[in-house]
């Protein structure tokens, strides 16, 4: 392990094995994520119920670039709290899920929809029209495939969004939807 790990408990006695298992499940994260800078781990039982028992509480704190993720487990209600080592998974999937936000962010990866295709009115006809598209094609849409009504408010050389149909009609190549990009490419 490279990172610095502090691990300390507090009103109670390390129980057997529980710093190996804290330790692997750092590596884990360790090896998920290789930049992280520091890792604390404060295992402790501050409460003593009279029918629950100790319920044990879990704070980690990682520190990675740009800032730091932390998970403070609050056992209040979780009887499964009553036993350590679940205490300490429930922490660290919670950690796990962090880590990953975080570096999903930190890629930038972020769900995207592509954008539909775009081109500008090539040409007007009675009641249908030719989109060009940057490529060069020639796409046929209908003014019933104009958003909000407004094909009598299209011009040649207004910029469109389209999204064309699968297969062709005897024009060609054609749109479903057609949307003007902006006021200012219609004509009023």
């Amino acid at each position: 392990m490279e990172i610095p790990l502090h691990i300390s408990f507090r009103g109670m006695a390390p129980p057997q094995n529980i710093k190996e298992r804290i330790e692997e499940r750092v590596g884990r994260l360790e090896r998920f994520f290789d930049r992280i800078t520091s890792c604390r781990v404060v295992v402790s039982a501050p409460h003593r119920h009279h029918h629950k028992g100790k319920l044990y509480h879990v704070a980690i704190s990682l520190g990675v670039p740009g800032g730091e993720l932390v998970v403070n487990r609050d056992p209040a209600g979780k009887h499964a709290h009553e036993d350590v080592y679940v205490a300490l998974r429930d922490a660290f999937n919670a950690l796990q899920r962090q880590l990953r936000d975080h570096v999903r962010r930190k890629r930038g990866d972020t769900k995207t929809h592509e954008a539909p295709p775009h081109g500008r009115i090539a040409r007007l006809f009675d009641g249908y029209g030719f989109i060009e598209t940057p490529d060069g094609r020639e796409i046929y849409f209908h003014r019933n495939s104009v958003t909000n009504d407004s094909f009598d408010r299209l011009a040649a050389g207004a910029e469109v969004r389209f999204v064309a149909m699968d297969g062709e009609s005897e024009k060609g190549p054609q749109a479903s939807t057609v949307s003007p990009l902006g006021k200012r490419h219609i004509v009023e």
